[in-house]
């Protein structure tokens, strides 16, 4: 920070990010709502338990490794050869990972990536936002993967998974696709500037390697195979906490853009000019650019919605989420007309899809998490290939710019939907199922899973109730 003007830009992107954290934090708790008001009464607490005690498990593990796999891994795969890019402000024990008010040692000089050589002024003061930015990012990977699991599968298990996905499979699939040296970006020509693929489709993806193992709930499927609906319980909450996760989409496509940055400090090719915003990729936005295509999308997606569940409220407001994720991956350069079509075409293919696959496969997705995320993650990828094809998929140096291409849009949906997501979801699962420890027993599910809790509340208000009525008779109130 060598003049006021560098302080103050330095100072606001750290407010910047800051700022995100409790925007997406709406998300969880829409999330939180949303599954409550999709489980039935007997699995409430259930439901919301392991939603909340994901929030630790994956910020501990986040901080002791996830956040390293960023900076490390953008060329470690497959096409990249195995090279480990070092980074001292990503180790659990280097001084950035902490409260520090020092210079930026020597360590931090030869830093590679994001950052490098720019002291104290830089990460000093940023990196913990931005480490919890993408900690946000990772609660919000894990909790689409709880609702489609609600109902059914032990807490125990669902964490380990939450740890799987919210500090690895996903932050492998950042560092390969949403790094501007990651090898699918610059190699393959990768795009996915608000995370259609890198958080959506891989979440989707894994769901789907979930429930597969997990199986349906009882009494969903007839013994003819017919899918049976087990309504939500509450679609206000459900209503509700839609519409908080839209309000958290805000911070979500905020923490994707990168703030009056000095491009080529960042690695970023030469005789470019600084921008107010940049994408990831450290490809120039604005934010303005955003509120356009974030609201047409999701007005696409829920007219599409409203239209083809012929005005049904929960795949309503779901398929709003649907036309974002679709237009997400290519919303820092389309028409607000091209997002909100793209929106809409999404979010009809996931109610389609959603309600082919539940009969054919006999799957079991009770909030429609895979088909929301998943499929229109995976949809919205292919057509940013088509839609976008020969834009620059990343500004990071390089002696030749890969361009944003169909194959290559189509290559990374399948490695983040099936070689991240599904894959890894589907062999974690089928060793728990084997150990015993990925489905509740039939009774406790058939009597629901707060069964003790209830119980434990009755036998409390019961001996109230008793210490009234002695208390009562003691006064001569009762004889």
């Amino acid at each position: 920070m060598d003049t006021d003007i560098g302080a103050l830009t330095v100072i606001f992107t750290e407010f910047y990010y800051w700022v995100t954290v409790p925007l997406m934090f709406l998300i969880h708790v829409g999330f939180c709502m949303y599954e409550v008001g999709a489980s039935r009464h007997k699995n409430h607490m259930h439901t919301v338990m392991k939603n909340t005690m994901l929030m630790p498990l994956v910020t501990i593990t986040f901080f002791f490794f996830g956040w390293w796999i960023y900076f490390a891994f953008p060329n470690f795969g497959p096409f990249a050869g195995a090279s480990l890019t070092q980074s001292d402000n990503a180790v659990p024990w280097s001084e950035l990972m902490g409260t520090h008010l020092g210079g930026p040692g020597p360590a931090l000089e030869s830093a590679q990536g994001y950052g490098a050589d720019l002291g104290n002024g830089f990460w000093a003061r940023l990196n913990g936002v931005f480490w919890a930015a993408f900690l946000l990012f990772s609660w919000t990977a894990a909790s689409i993967v709880s609702g489609a699991t609600i109902e059914r599968i032990r807490p125990a298990a669902f964490w380990i998974l939450a740890v799987v996905i919210g500090s690895f499979c996903w932050i492998v699939d950042a560092a390969w696709g949403w790094h501007p040296d990651g090898w699918m970006v610059t190699k393959l020509g990768y795009h996915d500037a608000y995370a259609s693929g890198v958080i959506h489709a891989i979440a989707g993806g894994f769901a789907l390697g979930v429930i597969c193992v997990l199986g349906p709930r009882i009494g969903k499927f007839a013994p003819d195979g017919t899918p049976r609906n087990i309504n939500p319980h509450n679609k206000w909450l459900v209503t509700i906490g839609l519409f908080l996760i839209y309000c958290g989409f805000w911070g979500f496509y905020v923490a994707c853009n990168v703030p009056i940055i000095d491009h080529g400090s960042l690695g970023g090719a030469e005789g470019v000019v600084n921008f107010t915003a940049t994408t990831i990729y450290l490809t120039p936005t604005t934010l303005s650019a955003i509120v356009f295509n974030f609201l047409m999308s999701l007005s696409g997606g829920l007219l599409a919605g409203y239209v083809v569940s012929k005005g049904e409220a929960f795949w309503t407001y779901s398929c709003g989420l649907a036309g974002i994720i679709t237009a997400s991956a290519g919303n820092d350069l389309y028409h607000p007309i091209q997002a909100m079509l793209i929106g809409a075409v999404g979010a009809w293919c996931a109610y389609k899809l959603h309600f082919w696959v539940e009969r054919k496969f006999k799957i079991d997705d009770p909030v429609g998490a895979v088909a929301v995320h998943g499929y229109a993650g995976f949809i919205g990828l292919v057509i940013c290939g088509f839609m976008l094809w020969g834009h620059p998929a990343t500004a990071a140096y390089h002696e030749t710019v890969a361009t944003i291409n169909p194959v290559g849009q189509f290559l990374g949906a399948c490695i983040m939907f099936i070689v991240l997501g599904f894959i890894p979801a589907w062999i974690v699962s089928k060793i728990l199922m084997g150990m015993g420890m990925l489905r509740v027993p039939p009774a406790v599910e058939l009597v629901g899973l707060d069964m003790s809790e209830e119980i434990a509340e009755e036998m409390d208000a019961i001996e109230v109730s008793e210490a009234d009525i002695a208390e009562a008779r003691r006064l001569g109130l009762l004889t």
